[in-house]
């Protein structure tokens, strides 16, 4: 197809990482998100990447040992408590389970940025609406004045995307379910309470009836805690608190878990800082739409679910990764997001459904049954297996795509390009800082091709470069200058 613009409204995991892919795969893209810049709110706590949906999106994009650097391993462990303090089962990885790695979401969101082409994402751009002109084109229009233009408008905005009116009048609901956040900062040295019985992953404690106690270790000494339960929307306008008065909302809470362990109160009282009201919200599943030219959702824009099992990103980077796939290998616009949604809207309504009803057994108010802790060394297996089934059914991208970062020793300084090679087609193609390459060809170790890049400043260049296992080695000859540059594949097909 000619290539479309595409524009990707919201930089979380899921719109950042369809962006990475695009780009390898040689499209230009824009990414539009309402923030300032990828560090200016807090992301939120840790997420687990799992081995069959959110690590797949991230091997497709390259990333994966950028994300085995900073993930914890150890992040994995989980215990379930009783509102006495019992622990009522326990789960500790193996050395060798990656099954679902830890990592910080604004860990996560600065790999998955710093990953495109500078200039990819345009911070500070609240998406207003935009205006359909035919075929799918649409004048998109931002809080700033900004305008663009788009043959495929993604929405990658989120919970209350405002994308989605374009597909569906669905909207989200609320679960019944509210979370009180709390932080907990240097916590092994100030709050050992909560460091010990959170350990190194999780913890969940429950009284069967609707009320729960949640902490979850993040990096750098930082544990999340939540104080969570099944109430009305408006419970604190009900109960006449503000949450910025900590000891009112304390004295609430204290009365509200009377009966709970000691033990277990300092997730109420030790906390540092306000409470954050977290009311979950779900859109209605399955979910489906008639498919409209132009246009498509990924993430929680699609099928918005309640946290449980943790598939909300993991499936919305999975979104990305196969809708960047299918626009590069299908041959119009419309046939590649009727092929992404044939997957992913199934796919999702079936995990929603599932993390739904998980969420509500958990704060259930019937009689414990301890036949519904999930056994979750069983959920890594079929997780890795999971994994193998999806690779052996998605080979092609794989198995032809390898992306080279390489590094050029300009007059300026060090300058880095991503260099992808497909060797699918009849002849070696690919592009350089996104940009095709021309009169690309391989003979054993010795790699020659033609790229054009415009930073520091527009120039076209031939190359040579011996290629040794995962290294390459070479030469950039333009007009006036001869420069070397080295390489290191991120990629391999």
């Amino acid at each position: 197809m000619t290539k479309p613009r595409i524009a990707i409204i919201g930089a979380g995991p899921g719109g950042l990482l369809c962006a990475r892919v695009l780009q390898i795969r040689g499209f230009e893209v824009a990414v539009y998100e309402a923030d300032a810049s990828v560090s200016s709110r807090d992301a939120g706590g840790t997420l687990d990447l799992k081995a069959d949906s959110g690590q797949i999106a991230l091997e497709d994009a390259g990333l994966l040992d950028g994300f085995r650097a900073v993930a914890r391993k150890e992040g994995q462990a989980k215990s379930r408590l009783d509102q006495h303090g019992a622990v009522l089962s326990a789960f500790v990885p193996e050395e060798e389970d990656e099954a679902a790695n830890e990592i910080d979401r604004g860990q996560l969101r600065e790999l998955l940025a710093a990953s495109l082409t500078p200039g990819t994402v345009r911070w500070g751009h609240k998406f207003v609406g935009a205006t359909e002109f035919g075929d799918g084109v649409r004048r998109l229009e931002f809080g700033n004045g900004a305008v663009a233009e788009a043959d495929l408008l993604v929405g990658a905005d989120g919970a209350w995307s405002r994308v989605r009116p374009l597909l569906t009048d669905a909207t989200p609901h609320y679960t019944g379910i509210s979370f009180l956040d709390a932080r907990f900062d240097d916590v092994d040295e100030r709050h050992p309470r909560v460091a010990a019985l959170v350990g190194d992953g999780h913890m969940f404690a429950t009284d069967n009836a609707g009320r729960a106690l949640i902490g979850q270790r993040n990096s750098n000494g930082h544990v999340r805690g939540y104080v969570a339960l099944r109430t009305e929307a408006d419970w604190c306008e009900r109960a006449g608190l503000d949450l910025e008065d900590r000891e009112a909302v304390q004295r609430f809470l204290r009365k509200e878990f009377s009966g709970w362990s000691d033990d277990l109160m300092p997730f109420i009282t030790g906390g540092d800082g306000a409470f954050v009201n977290r009311a979950i919200h779900a859109l209605p599943a399955p979910l489906t739409w008639q498919p409209r030219p132009g246009v498509t959702l990924l993430g929680d824009a699609a099928h918005l679910m309640s946290p449980w099992g943790g598939f909300g990103v993991n499936l919305a980077m999975l979104d990305g990764a196969e809708l960047a796939h299918a626009v590069a290998e299908e041959s119009t616009v419309d046939a590649a997001v009727a092929r992404y949604e044939a997957g992913m809207l199934p796919r999702a309504g079936e995990h929603a459904v599932g993390a739904n009803d998980a969420m509500d057994r958990f704060f259930s108010t019937r009689e414990f049954d301890p036949s519904q802790i999930p056994d979750t060394a069983a959920e890594h297996r079929d997780s890795v297996a999971a994994a193998a089934e999806y690779r052996r059914r998605h080979p092609a991208a794989r198995d032809r795509i390898a992306v080279w970062t390489l590094s050029f020793e300009t007059p300026g300084g060090a300058k880095r390009y991503d260099l992808v090679l497909d060797s699918g087609a009849s002849a070696l193609t690919g592009t350089l800082d996104g940009v095709p390459i021309e009169d690309a060809a391989r003979s054993g170790d010795e790699l020659r091709f033609k790229g054009k890049v415009s930073s520091p400043f527009k120039v076209t260049f031939s190359c040579t470069a011996t290629v040794d296992g995962g290294s390459m080695t070479g030469t950039a000859k333009a007009m006036m200058m001869s420069i070397p540059f080295t390489g290191v594949l991120s990629v391999t097909p």
